[in-house]
């Protein structure tokens, strides 16, 4: 195992990615006293590409493939990204090696006056840039005006102080980890909108074989966290679905079960197909793609096919 004295962090330059990987840096500080952390921003195309919905933008990986690549390279030693950001296959060569504890996953509620979703006035404007937030709150509220909203977090905030939007749609996860979670109006019941996959978590990537980053990140792995995201990502990547498509799913471990719940919706909101199963938590890949096939065979790769443009 090579010991290095100095890694390079890599992260995008958003505040909320930057506050993420400041808080590994930290951890990695206490851990090995002797091994210096740099973080280094790197722009990924999904950063340069602010005025277009990210479902048109197209592909997988738009918030990692330059810094996946930056890795490969070896100009970076590790890189911190939002869980729900990472594609379900990796490249070749690279690896989650660290899931550390999960903040809470679900999508927070900002409202400019304070009402919450079912008080949001008839045709209320809320701004999302997320297929799947907005499938599930066209179902629960078919009367809304759903409109795009991209930029990070500071910037979507000053956006609904501005009058733009009644309300807005954010992982309460990111308002939490940059100390906003006082400009939350309401925490969406899953009931009303299922999470991403991944979401509230983050991944560690760093190259298969560095067993040095492998071993100093092993004090942050959180083994419940990394089971629960297991089952997500299985589903998702059996749907192959990326992270723009109108999927859900999130996953509680009870006891030594998984319980798994997914979603799967027409853009519209007018079909949205959910179910749930249980699992074991030694096999979490089984439980998603058993949720995943049940999906599908009752109509979610009709739906799919449509999304996609695949349909006979």
């Amino acid at each position: 195992m090579s010991k290095r004295s100095t890694l390079v962090l890599g992260t995008r330059g958003s505040k909320l990615a930057v506050r993420q990987s400041e808080w590994v840096q930290s951890r990695l500080r206490d851990i090995a006293p002797a091994v210096t952390v740099e973080i280094r921003r790197i722009q990924t195309s999904g950063d340069k590409i602010l005025d277009v919905p990210l479902a048109k933008i197209g592909g997988k990986g738009l918030f990692v493939k330059e810094i996946e690549d930056a890795l490969l390279s070896g100009e970076i030693d590790l890189a911190v990204h939002s869980m729900k950001d990472v594609p379900t296959e990796l490249p070749a060569g690279l690896e989650l090696l660290c899931v550390p504890e999960r903040e809470d996953p679900r999508d927070a509620l900002i409202s400019r006056d304070g009402r919450k979703f079912k008080d949001l006035p008839l045709g209320a404007r809320v701004g999302t840039s997320s297929l799947r937030r907005q499938a599930q709150l066209l179902q629960a509220r078919p009367d809304l005006s759903i409109t795009m909203l991209r930029g990070n977090l500071d910037t979507r905030l000053k956006k609904l102080r501005d009058g733009q939007y009644d309300a807005i749609i954010l992982a309460a996860a990111g308002l939490r980890r940059l100390t906003w979670g006082h400009e939350i109006t309401e925490y969406l019941d899953p009931s009303i909108c299922l999470p991403a996959i991944g979401q509230g978590a983050l991944g560690i990537e760093g190259r298969a074989n560095d067993q040095f980053v492998r071993s100093l990140l092993a004090a942050l792995e959180h083994e419940r966290t990394r089971t629960a995201v297991r089952a997500e990502r299985a589903l998702l990547h059996r749907l192959q679905g990326g992270c723009q498509v109108p999927i859900a799913a999130h996953a509680r471990l009870e006891d030594h079960k998984v319980m798994l719940e997914g979603v799967v919706a027409s853009v519209d909101g007018k079909e949205v197909i959910r179910d749930r199963v249980e699992g074991r938590t030694e096999d979490p890949i089984a439980a998603g793609v058993t949720l995943a096939e049940r999906l599908l065979a009752r109509g979610g790769d009709r739906i799919l096919q449509t999304i996609y443009g695949t349909a006979p």
